[in-house]
Order: structure tokens, then sequence, then C-alpha cells
């Protein structure tokens, strides 16, 4: 094969396309030739052109698929250097809104209309003997000038005919009041309690303050809603003057509880016989009520037939009392004892530093035994109880 042919040839200057060498114009880029006749094309041509790199499809499809492959591994490193249960939070940006205020209408109250009445045809009345004016007002609760007024009678009534025919108003019914509402104790001492709107200085405490206005602190802060002893320089606190505390003055004399009733014997039965050989004998009574710290019953054992008046007087807050061996009698013969109780109460100390008591309650009624002192010759004795004499108690 023969080489080409250039002789007949001229390359464009613009884009390096041969043509014919009578062209006169490229059929690339347009370009008009001038009649100087083409350069040789043994000489080197300024290609301003970018260089074109011309790969065959084998080697482009290698090249794109090492590059999916290299993206696939910096995914893969970017998944595995992420730990797991990792979320990524995309900040969201929410607009905020200005809230609109509406003004709500204020609630205007609804006065209770008051009840109409319908006045209420007059009454006619036939005038008998003996009327008046003034008696037939009074029969029909009306006023005499009513009657005069809508019967067009004289200003004195005058005298009044028998049969004559008189209209008479009927009264007109009084409303009742409408009921007011009725405040309850706390409502109405906290509407009688009088206040006052202090300004904190900046050298008040709530203490000073406290101590000032003779208020106790927690009073102030309950009314204040406070939790702490803080207050702060302009701050209005509300100050009741009714939970002032008292003044220090005389100690008031307590009032002393009401007396007791008189306690009810219980055993021994009244006239009971005790043997020498009952070493005591126990008293017992019914309890009157549950008595203070400073109370007791004081119960007194007499023996009658000493004559001298032999006599013991004991404080218990308990409801018997054994009558100690001590008192029993040292004769032969029975002796009669009586016994009673009283409900005391301790009014402080004499000299010798013993309780001094004074009555509390009634005597109860005396009841009275019978105790034998000795074993000799002692009868044999019916154990039941015999009727004795009334005893006045302290007799």
């Amino acid at each position: 094969m023969s080489p080409e042919n250039t002789s007949s040839t001229k390359v464009c200057p613009n884009c390096g396309t041969r043509a014919n060498a009578s062209a006169t114009r490229c059929l690339v880029c347009g370009r008009s030739f001038s009649g100087t006749p083409a350069a040789s094309t043994n000489k080197a041509i300024q290609n301003p052109r970018v260089p074109e790199i011309t790969l065959s499809l084998p080697i482009a499809l290698g090249l794109m698929t090492v590059i999916m492959l290299i993206s696939a591994a910096v995914v893969l490193v970017v998944v595995r250097s992420t730990p797991i249960g990792t979320t990524v939070v995309t900040p969201t940006v929410t607009q905020t809104t200005t809230p609109t205020f509406e003004n709500s209408p204020t609630p205007t109250e609804t006065l209770t209309p008051m009840p109409t009445f319908t006045p209420l045809p007059p009454i006619e009345y036939s005038v008998k003997s003996n009327d008046t004016c003034l008696s037939i007002a009074y029969g029909f609760d009306v006023s005499p000038q009513s009657i005069v007024l809508l019967n067009n009678l004289a200003a004195d009534c005058g005298v009044l005919s028998i049969g004559q025919k008189l209209l008479i108003p009927q009264p007109t019914p009084t409303a009742s009041p409408m009921p007011t509402s009725t405040l309850s104790a706390a409502q109405a001492t906290e509407e009688a309690c009088d206040k006052l709107q202090y300004r904190v200085t900046s050298n008040d405490t709530l203490s000073g303050i406290s101590a000032n206005y003779n208020i106790d602190i927690e009073v102030i802060k309950q009314y204040n809603g406070k939790t702490t002893d803080t207050v702060f320089e302009g701050e209005t606190i509300i100050l009741p003057l009714c939970q002032r505390r008292p003044t220090a003055g005389p100690t008031p004399t307590p009032t002393l509880p009401p007396p007791y009733t008189a306690p009810s014997l219980l055993l021994p039965a009244d006239g009971a016989v005790y043997t020498a050989n009952n070493e005591s004998v126990t008293l017992q009574w019914a309890s009157v009520g549950t008595l203070r710290d400073n109370e007791a019953y004081a119960v007194t054992v007499e023996d009658l037939t000493e004559g001298t008046g032999r006599k013991i007087t004991e404080y218990t807050t308990n409801t018997k009392y054994n009558v100690p061996v001590s008192f029993r009698p040292v004769s032969d013969s029975p002796h009669i004892l009586s016994w009673h109780v009283q409900p005391v109460r301790q009014n402080g100390q004499d000299k010798e530093g013993k309780p001094v008591w004074d009555s509390a309650g009634a005597v109860s009624a005396g009841r009275v035994f019978n105790w034998w002192g000795s074993t000799q010759a002692q009868p044999v004795i019916n154990t039941t109880p015999q009727p004795s004499a009334t005893v006045t108690p302290g007799s």
C-alpha cells in the first residue's frame, strides 16, 4: 500500500482537519482558507485543543470496577467505625411562633330578677249595720284611707248606708327578702381580722418584724405563702394583727373541773362479818371517772366500838383498799367498823412536805362491817349480813 499523498491537501489552522488543496472552507469548524498555498505538512502544527485520551472498552470497564470497589470499601470502613446502637440525629430547626393572647371577655354578673306581684282586684263589700270605714279597714287589714280613695268618699268617710257597695283593696303581699350567704365561723373570723400591708426595708428580717409586731413568725409565713424566713427589700408582706401573741400579764386562775359524784360502794356488803382469821379486809367501790394527776380517793375507816375515835384515812388512785391487819381489833369481842370513800384533789403541801387534800366530789354512803379481834371463845357467826344502823360519814 502506497503512502498517502499529502501534497494535494491542506490543514485547517484552527481545528487541524485536512481538506483538499482546492477547498476554500473547513468542513469541521467552518473557517475560510486564504489564497496562500497550504504549508508543508512536514512542519509541526501548534494544536490549541485539550489533549484527548482514548481508552479501549476493556480498560474503561476495569477503571469503573476499581472506582466502585474503592467506594464500597470507604462505606464499609465508615459503618464499622460507628458504634452499634448509635443514632445519628439530624437537628431539626423548628420555628417558634410568637403566641397570640386574646383577651377573654370579663364575665358580667347576672342579677337575679326580683319577683313582681300582680295587683289583686278589689273585693266588693256590702255595708252592714254599725259599719264604719275604720272597722271595715281593720277587718280587711287595709288602711281606711285606701277605702276612701278607691270609693271616692269624703275624707272623714262620713256615714255609711246599710247595703252600700264598697270596693275593698286587697293588701299587696310583701316580698320576702333575698337569702344572704352566711359565712362559716372560719370565714367570719378571717373577714374580721385586721391586716396590715408592710413594706420590707433594707435592714428588716422576718424575725425582727415578728418581734416588733408581736406576731408569731410561722403565722406570718403562712399568711404570705413563705417556706423560708427570707424577705427582700421592697417586698410587701401581710401582717394579721388579729394573730398577735397575748402580752404578759397576771396568770389567770385555772378553772377547777366540776365535782365528782359520790362513789358507789361495792364490797363488803353492809353488815358483813369477818373473823379473827381474816388478817385484812378488802374494800371496793365503783370508779367515778378518769382521775387527773393530782386527784385520788380518800378512804376513811373508823372503829365505832372502840369509843375513842380510832380512825384511819388513806389515799389511793385504785378502786379498792386493803384495811391493814394492824387496824384489826385486839379485844375478844367483835367491833363494828364503818367506812366511806370521797374523791379528793391535792392543793399544795404543808410545812412537813405532806400533800394537802381538798374535796373534789361528794362523799359516798357509809357502810359497816364486823371484825373479831381474838379467836378465843369466838362464837359461831351467821355469815348472812344483818342489817345495821346507818352511819353518817365523818361522824
